[in-house]
């Protein structure tokens, strides 16, 4: 099991990479073929920095136990 400071250390390094992924996607035009690729990476930072805060901010009562 892993600390809350590592996983806010996690948090912290993902979202290092999505703002550094949306400084590369900024310049591109539409058609752009990297820009898909890129896309598809950002969704999935995205959705690691949302699975990582749930386990910091877990949900509590009495239907999640």
């Amino acid at each position: 099991m892993r600390t809350e400071n590592q996983i806010q250390s996690k948090i912290n390094e993902l979202t290092l990479q999505r703002r550094s992924l949306e400084s590369r996607l900024a310049p591109l035009a539409e058609e752009d073929t990297q820009r898909s690729s890129l896309q598809a990476q950002l969704v999935r930072l995205k959705d690691m920095i949302l699975m990582l805060e749930w386990v910091l901010n877990a949900p509590v009562g009495k239907y999640h136990a």
